[in-house]
């Protein structure tokens, strides 16, 4: 089995990514995972929509498609071999010009957002940039609560679409956050240009 990364937008599959993906006889993957490598699925394969990876049996010749990086939230769990993509992380740090070596991933996505919050609160008082895999449900404007100890002018943000041709990046304060209009949307909060 591979988990191939497939980028968090569209136009960020690796070459490796590519290659294996042309090469499936099986594929599996998400809607949103399939429609990013649809241009390289070859002819005979068969394709599988899946919807949850939680009880899935995953036969040893298939190609396993986790949006943006397997080892990032992804599916990197699975096993096999793993081909990573361009990850939201990634692409998000590129656009704000933050060296990934200086930041921590807090992972909220369909986890408690009161516990990530907490864990949120921890890094930014130590002086850490924090970013934030989010999923619809996570609420920005509900952090102010959470960050009360921390300092009001500290940056959020919001990362909304990345890759995508309706990609937008919005700034404000922990006092004054940005409102996603999205549903796909990472966050980065702390001290950064």
């Amino acid at each position: 089995m591979k988990i191939v990364g497939t980028g968090c937008g569209p136009g960020l599959l690796t070459e490796e990514a590519i290659r294996a993906v042309s090469g499936a006889t099986l594929l599996m993957g998400s809607r949103r995972a399939l429609d990013l490598v649809s241009r390289f699925i070859p002819e005979g394969c068969e394709v599988r929509v899946v919807t949850s990876f939680t009880s899935l049996s995953v036969p040893d010749h298939a190609v396993v498609l986790s949006t943006g990086d397997p080892q990032l939230a992804g599916l990197g769990f699975l096993g096999g071999e793993i081909i990573p993509g361009i990850s939201s992380l990634q692409l998000a740090a590129s656009r704000l010009h933050i060296p990934l070596e200086t930041v921590v991933v807090v992972d909220a996505h369909g986890r408690d957002h009161d516990i990530a919050a907490a864990a949120i609160a921890s890094e930014l008082e130590r002086g850490r940039r924090v970013f934030v895999i989010a999923d619809p449900a996570f609420a920005i404007t509900d952090l102010r609560a959470h960050l009360a100890g921390c300092d009001q002018d500290l940056a959020i943000a919001l990362c909304e679409d990345l890759g995508y041709p309706e990609e937008r990046i919005s700034r404000g304060t922990i006092a004054d956050p940005p409102v996603p209009r999205s549903r796909l949307f990472v966050v980065f909060l702390g001290r950064f240009p």
